[in-house]
């Protein structure tokens, strides 16, 4: 489940947890897309080319480009759209049920992954 983690008319960032197997299909936004690999490690495939992603990785996309992510190991990834939303983001049905959040807005952190009851 994402986490938007600020909002203003500049950017959204947001936080995506992905299990080890967990995949985001074959996808695009209408924003420019900057997706920092936080922990873990994921495959990205765009433009008919595949790269595993360490920690640390930062990647781009262009608005409209397509591209999937597959989780090849418990990963955290922070993804920064700009502009937010970009022009045409939301047809007319579906303006009313954007997530706003007013400029410095942020949620919760997420807790560090890591041993959970069931696995001890």
């Amino acid at each position: 489940m994402p986490r938007v983690l600020f909002t203003s008319p500049e950017c959204r960032a947001v936080v995506l947890d992905l299990r080890a197997g967990e995949e985001l299909g074959d996808h695009h936004v209408r924003e420019r897309a900057v997706v920092e690999v936080v922990s873990g490690r994921v495959s990205i495939e765009a433009s008919r080319e595949a790269a595993d992603c360490e920690s640390g990785t930062l990647l781009t996309f262009d608005p409209g480009e397509h591209h999937t992510v597959r989780a090849l190991d418990d990963a955290r990834l922070l993804l920064l759209l700009a502009p937010w939303p970009a022009p045409k983001h939301n047809t007319e049905a579906e303006k009313d049920h954007d997530q706003y959040l007013p400029v410095n807005a942020v949620t919760e952190p997420i807790p560090p992954a890591g041993p959970t009851s069931e696995s001890t």
